[in-house]
């Protein structure tokens, strides 16, 4: 069997798909290491993987989470990390490493070690009708105006990082689109906008959803439905007040409101309506199953496991391509949008009712159910990697037969 090595960037929305690839490669007889933050390391040693922590400790998020400041953090990230991460793979030896597209360091030691190396698209994939955030455009060159020493700590980074290793085929900019010979993207070409227009180094896997561990503080047993679902995920903050006047809209329509706060304490959202719970983190993908709807921030990870489940949304964006991916919901008749500043009780519970009565909006959550589960999940993805393995010379047994892959047949 093979060895292959996961490099990836300290985010929820990154880790999250890949962790049943990991899985499902450990069942098949694969070794496979995981190089990240501590903060993820129950949860990938629960999928079987050795861990391997950057040094340093958390890598913390740019901040404000800008594309010139991304891309500072990225490269001077990778200069912080690069020994260690050569030092562990030529320990663990690897026939191929798998690397975030936002993962520089990952790309460098691929090719440094003259390992094949696949990436890893948890957003949409980039094109002309998705512009990557971190590629040169006016924008970009009016930040480096505005903030210099950004600009300045990003070519010095840079520069450090071409002194040291070689760096062909690391683009010279846009180090959040890192591409390789195979690309994996989980979502469906249903959900991709331009999916015709990428060529066939991108794979679409569709959602990456695998069991996870039980939840046994969760009264799943005690929720009424119908069930409205709210998270406005965990990198951005949201405002207790945010968080509560939906509550307020969504409560009288509901038999339960669930609220995940994410960094939001649930007290500060005050006293409640009887059917509304919050807590900070819930098990995402069992409440999806019984919501009826999805009040989200618009997270691709988020957004792909409300599609799996056939979930109309109401998208409140928070930034990042959140309004991208709101706009392609609304386009696919999926669900609805709404700016922050106009989030309020009457305008939440009018959107509640439409999504929530109009039928149009179900039948269109239903096909993108269907295509995201045709897309193959995290088994196809195994898949992809495996046969490219094959094609690079690493030797593949075949893998015992997974009942439950069967029974999906």
């Amino acid at each position: 069997m093979s060895t292959v090595a996961f490099l990836n960037i300290a985010m929820h929305g990154r880790v999250n798909p890949t962790l049943p690839v990991v899985a499902e490669l450990v069942r098949r007889g694969h070794t496979v290491s995981y190089h990240t933050s501590p903060a993820f390391r129950a949860e990938i040693e629960a999928a079987g993987a050795g861990v391997r922590l950057y040094p340093g400790g958390e890598q913390s998020l740019p901040d404000p989470p800008i594309p010139l400041v991304l891309l500072e953090g990225l490269a001077r990230t990778a200069v912080q990390v690069l020994p260690s991460v050569l030092t562990e793979l030529r320990e663990v030896r690897p026939d191929l490493i798998l690397h975030d597209a936002a993962c520089p360091w990952g790309a460098v030691a691929a090719r440094e070690l003259g390992v094949p190396a696949v990436s890893s698209f948890t957003t949409f994939a980039f094109n002309q009708r998705v512009p990557s955030p971190t590629a040169v455009s006016w924008d970009l060159l009016l930040a480096a105006v505005s903030r210099p020493s950004s600009a300045l700590g990003y070519l010095r980074a840079r520069w450090e990082l071409r002194r040291r290793y070689d760096l062909r085929g690391l683009p010279l900019v846009d180090l959040g689109n890192i591409r390789q010979l195979l690309n994996l993207v989980y979502t469906s070409p249903a959900f991709q906008p331009g999916a015709e227009e990428l060529d066939q180094s991108y794979r679409f896997v569709g959602p990456s959803i695998g069991a996870r561990p039980a939840d046994a503080l969760f009264p799943a047993d005690q929720l009424q439905d119908p069930v409205l679902y709210v998270s406005l995920g965990t990198v951005f903050k949201a405002e207790p007040a945010l968080l509560r006047t939906i509550a307020l809209a969504l409560a009288p329509l509901a038999g339960s409101v669930v609220i995940s706060s994410g960094q939001t304490d649930p007290t500060a959202l005050g006293v409640l309506p009887a059917n509304v719970l919050v807590r900070r983190s819930v098990p995402q993908p069992d409440v999806l199953a019984r919501a009826a709807l999805f009040v989200t921030h618009g997270g691709m990870n988020s957004v792909n496991e409300a599609m799996y489940a056939g979930v109309p949304m109401l998208v409140v964006p928070q930034g990042a391509d959140q309004p991208l991916v709101a706009a392609r919901i609304v386009g696919l008749g999926a669900g609805l949008t709404l700016r922050t500043d106009e989030v309020a009780e009457a305008t939440v519970q009018t959107c509640a009712r439409q999504l929530l009565d109009d039928p149009r909006f179900r039948a269109a959550a239903a096909t993108l159910r269907a295509e995201q589960r045709g897309a193959g999940g995290y088994r196809r993805a195994a898949d992809e990697l495996e046969r490219y393995l094959r094609a690079t010379g690493a030797v593949v047994q075949p893998a015992p037969a997974d009942p439950a892959r069967e029974a999906d047949r």
